[in-house]
């Protein structure tokens, strides 16, 4: 690559290599994504026959009852689907291995140590506190089934043509499954062991350090000044775990990208980040590995199931409102930055970092202001976890808040461990939905990438430099990693749809409970952690100040926000309301 300064442009040359593909950063990004993917086949694929047995088994236990009547999801219909969901190849010895082994900081109240020690007779004592809890809520999930079986008979004697029985008995289900939510959460809380973290730690840091050292050095970086620094980061990392785990931040959503960031900047901004931990604050050679790994989670047979609504929420809301948005900030804002302008565009109407990083790397965006994109997408992201399931249950017909207020969530809340956990505030229907059109958008990482790169390379760096550039430009400036992130989504669509036609429920069982939770899902949030502090490290608050002037991103974020709320919710509601009611009716 060339490089020549115009004023403050920079101006690429493309120019490709083999050799960049064991040189260049977003190549080994893929490389370690997919080794880590490839180590979840070769440990969980071998116990495939095992789970299919067990699914078989399930099967022949519930699936007549689940299969009775299509006038409402039956009690048989919710077991069949817990028992399948209980399935996970990852509850191997392997799999429970990998889990301890990384381990984040657990959760504590007031003693900090609490997240990395906790003895048998804590342990102990934390179980019997809980078991009451647990047994008040088994016994009044016992008595919610026994009215929902009672129901659901007296609908059956009907023959499931009695409106009026089907939607008592479809009430008195939706009554036991909140019981049973809660039950569930209670005997969670009695299955308490001791730990021992701090060995587990030590030995995953030496890990992470040799495990992304060995791409630095094939890059022509010092691996022993990479491991130096890099113990920094990962101590940073780790405690900005901790402080994510304690009970108040856990409550208000306050979690690790939040203090990741922030102890960063802390560090960075008043005792300054060491020297000799600089070689380690690597942004994008992090979240990179870790977007390749985002990549498995996102299988073409989940989008299918929740059809063209959710698809077109999506892919047709996201895009316009990216649009609309990036005119207003140009336009209106005159923010003085398009790259900037860019990178908050995708930031909101994506995904949140994962979004604004690809987009940065696209646009060659400087890193303040992908900071301070990603700055403000963990602000208003904690703010609509809490806000929107409330506005939801306050505002919303009952017969909407979970379908309608899932999409609602899915399309708007930038963070998917958010929308997550703002959809189970809802239920379980809103959780499926408002997961599934975030699942269905973050494809769009890609997509949104590929065409940054190409209008900034051919219309504004033109604009900018008056320099024509050739197709070759657009191949050099499109984030690579991108092609990993595409690539592990087809080829584990593939494997998800190959499992599942041998029978219902083996492909989550192998890729959703195997290769992804059981294996990348465990590392990923390792890696964005590390991107964050990276971020957070990197930062000075003195460069920042010149993009506040006149609190234009602040602006341009509220605006677009606003506007991607309001038509997020327009066109969920036609969609799954006006155009495809048959397909709500279902979910």
């Amino acid at each position: 690559m060339g490089e020549k300064p115009e004023g403050q442009v920079v101006v690429d040359v493309g120019k490709w290599e083999w050799s960049e593909m064991w040189k260049k950063e977003d190549w080994w990004a893929i490389w370690l994504g997919l080794f880590i993917l490839l180590m979840g086949v070769f440990i969980y694929f071998p116990h495939a026959g095992d789970m299919q047995a067990k699914l078989t088994e399930i099967e022949g236990k519930y699936l007549a009852d689940a299969e009775k009547t299509d006038k409402f999801k039956t009690i048989g219909w919710y077991q069949l689907n817990d028992a399948r969901a209980g399935v996970k190849v990852s509850s191997v010895p392997a799999g429970k291995w990998l889990k301890k082994f990384s381990t984040k900081p657990h959760g504590w109240k007031s003693n900090p140590l609490d997240a990395f020690l906790m003895t048998q007779e804590a342990a102990d004592a934390k179980k019997a506190a809980a078991m009451g809890k647990a047994e008040t809520a088994s016994g009044a999930e016992k008595e919610a089934l026994a009215l929902a079986q009672e129901a659901e008979a007296q609908a059956e004697a009907a023959g499931f043509n009695d409106t009026a029985l089907n939607e008592a008995a479809q009430a008195s289900i939706y009554d036991w499954r909140g019981a049973h939510r809660k039950a569930s959460s209670a005997n969670s809380k009695t299955k308490v062991s001791p730990y021992n973290q701090i060995g587990w730690l030590i030995l995953l840091g030496i890990f992470f350090a040799v495990f992304f050292g060995v791409g630095m050095a094939a890059m022509g970086k010092s691996f022993k000044e990479f491991v130096i620094g890099f113990s920094f980061v990962y101590l940073v990392a780790v405690l900005a775990y901790l402080a994510s785990s304690q009970a108040t931040m856990k409550t208000y959503g306050v979690g690790y990208a939040f203090w990741a960031i922030f102890g960063g900047m802390l560090i960075s901004n008043t005792v300054g980040t060491p020297k000799w931990a600089m070689p380690a604050v690597q942004t994008e050679y992090y979240i990179k590995t870790g977007l390749v790994l985002l990549g498995a989670s996102i299988l073409f047979e989940k989008i299918i199931t929740i059809g063209t609504a959710g698809i077109f929420v999506a892919w047709v809301v996201t895009p316009t409102v990216w649009l609309v948005t990036y005119w207003f900030g140009q336009k209106i804002v005159k923010m003085p930055s398009k790259r900037l302008n860019a990178t908050i565009c995708s930031d909101m109407s994506v995904c949140g970092v994962s979004a604004a990083i690809a987009t940065a790397a696209a646009c060659k965006a400087k890193k303040e202001e992908l900071t301070l994109a990603v700055g403000l997408s963990l602000v208003f992201t904690s703010i609509m976890m809490i806000v929107m399931p409330a506005v939801i249950k306050a505002t919303f017909p009952e017969d909407m808040q979970l379908v309608l207020g899932g999409a609602w969530m899915g399309g708007t809340i930038d963070a998917t461990g958010a929308v997550a956990a703002a959809g189970a505030f809802l239920g379980e229907k809103a959780l499926y939905v408002a997961a599934t059109i975030k699942m269905i958008q973050n494809v769009l990482i890609g997509v949104i990438a590929f065409c940054v790169a190409l209008y900034f390379t051919t219309r504004v760096e033109v604009e900018e430099t008056g320099r024509q550039v050739g197709a070759m430009e657009i191949w050099y400036r499109f984030p690579k990693f991108v092609l990993g992130f595409i690539g592990a989504s087809i080829i584990f669509s593939l494997i998800y749809t190959s499992f599942n036609n041998q029978v219902v429920g083996l492909g989550p069982a192998m890729i959703d409970q195997g290769v992804v939770k059981g294996m990348g899902d465990l590392f990923r949030g390792w890696f964005f952690a590390l991107s964050f502090v990276s971020i957070g490290l990197a930062t000075n608050f003195r460069e920042l100040k010149e993009h506040f002037v006149g609190g234009k991103p602040l602006i341009l974020y509220v605006f677009g926000q606003s506007f991607n709320l309001c038509l997020t919710l327009i066109v969920a509601y036609i969609m799954f309301y006006l155009v495809f009611p048959e397909l709500t009716a279902t979910i």
